[in-house]
Order: structure tokens, then sequence, then C-alpha cells
């Protein structure tokens, strides 16, 4: 453990010294990222695009069943950052939301907490990096995983350390009286990956047919994306820090 957590000082005060200047439109190595990109998107032709037209075959109460339960296991990850992030209302909602739909929504399949109000954000170490200040640093595209910054690099190696889920799939650790593997960890890693294709099939589509340049649009709307999910965080934390005054 203590090991890890050198490991993840070493990358974050790299990551602070470093790249603090540099803005997420920045490329690393621009080169490189489309090569890599090619080859993403070759996989997605002849893997994920495949597996998620089959996903969207299958009855509706299947694929929202399917969707409530990865969505319900990603909530674990929210509950360490809302906690490192001093977000207690969101660490309620996630909470919540986790108890409530992983015993009366049967594992989660159903989303019964959403009715009761409970809206937990998603959120990761690279969101909680951001909320301490940490810029976004360069972007650059990694092989399958896809799209990144410096940053959400470091964020997204870190979320393996501090995540309930992986810690008892990935690291094969008891918590709670509660075990698994590496196949489960993976196995809804690719599932929560072809749920999100097959949500967006269309918009994919659509995406590829009409970009004059498709790995920057694609860059665009991912970089547009993290940066809401921040503003969700830095927005929440500080509406709680106006009710702590």
């Amino acid at each position: 453990m203590i090991k890890n957590f050198k490991i993840f000082f070493t990358i974050v005060a790299f990551l602070i010294f470093v790249t603090p200047k540099a803005s997420s439109t920045e490329e690393c190595f621009e080169r490189t990222s489309r090569a890599i990109f090619k080859f993403n998107m070759a996989l997605d032709d002849i893997i994920l695009e495949p597996l998620a037209k089959g996903y969207n075959k299958l009855p509706s109460p299947i694929r929202a069943g399917t969707s409530n339960f990865t969505s319900n296991i990603g909530t674990l990850l929210s509950i360490p950052n809302n906690i490192l992030q001093g977000n207690l209302k969101q660490l309620g909602h996630s909470v919540g939301s986790f108890t409530i739909n992983t015993t009366v929504g049967i594992l989660g399949f159903l989303n019964p907490a959403e009715r009761l109000g409970l809206k937990p954000h998603k959120e990761d170490v690279g969101q909680t990096l951001a909320t301490y200040g940490i810029g976004p640093g360069c972007y650059f595209v990694l092989p399958v995983f896809g799209p990144t910054t410096a940053r959400d690099s470091v964020g997204l190696f870190v979320d393996t350390f501090v995540d309930p889920f992986a810690h008892v799939t990935l690291r094969e650790k008891e918590l709670f009286g509660t075990s698994g593997n590496t196949l489960d960890y993976y196995s809804i890693k690719a599932t929560d990956a072809v749920d999100f294709r097959a949500d967006n099939d269309k918009n994919i589509e659509s995406l590829e047919k009409n970009s004059i340049d498709l790995y920057s649009s694609l860059k665009s709307i991912y970089l547009q994306d993290r940066e809401n999910k921040i503003k969700n965080s830095i927005e929440d934390n500080d509406e709680w820090g106006r009710l702590d005054n």
C-alpha cells in the first residue's frame, strides 16, 4: 500500500510541476495520438460497434436493467471521491443511492433511489484533482481507453486504488465480506463500454458522417464533457461552502 501511495504522489508531483501551464487543447504528441485514434476506431468497427448494435436489439427492460446495474457499481467510485472533495451532499446521494438500489433495487438492476430524489454525480480522481486546482495538462489518446489529458490519465490509474469495486475484484481483496476477481472487474467494464456505445450509436454514426475531422470533433466533445463534469463537482462544493459559512 505504501509503495502504491509513493507511485501516486510521484505522478501527481510530476503533473503539478511539469504540466501546470499546459492547456487541454494542446497536444502532448498529436501524430502518435492520431495513429492510436485510428487503431481505436478500427477496434470499434471490428468489435465494439457490432456488439453495440446487437445489444440494442435486446428488449428494452434488459438494456435498462444492465445500464442500471453497471451504473450502480460505478457509484462506488464516487463515494471516496465525494469524501476527498469534501462534498457531503453528494456523498449522501452516492451512499444512499447505492444502498437502496443494491437492496430494494435487486443488486442495482432497478433504480428506486432515483424516484426518491437521489441522483449521485459520477465522480472520479481526475475530477477530484481538478477541484484541488490541478489543471488538465496536455491532451492525448490512449489505446483502447481513448481520449484523456495528463491529469485524467493519472486519475484513471489512481481510480483503481480508491474504487471499492476494484479493491475487491482487480486487487482481489475482501471488503465487508465481499470478494471477487479480475474477470469480474473487466466483465463489468466491458459491459459498461458496450452499454455506452449502444446508447450513443446514432450520435457516433452522425458524427462520423458529418465531421470533417473526426479526431478533432471527438477531442472537443471529450474536453467539453470533462469540463462540464468538473464544474458540477466545483459548484456542489461551493454550495456546501456557502451553507458552511
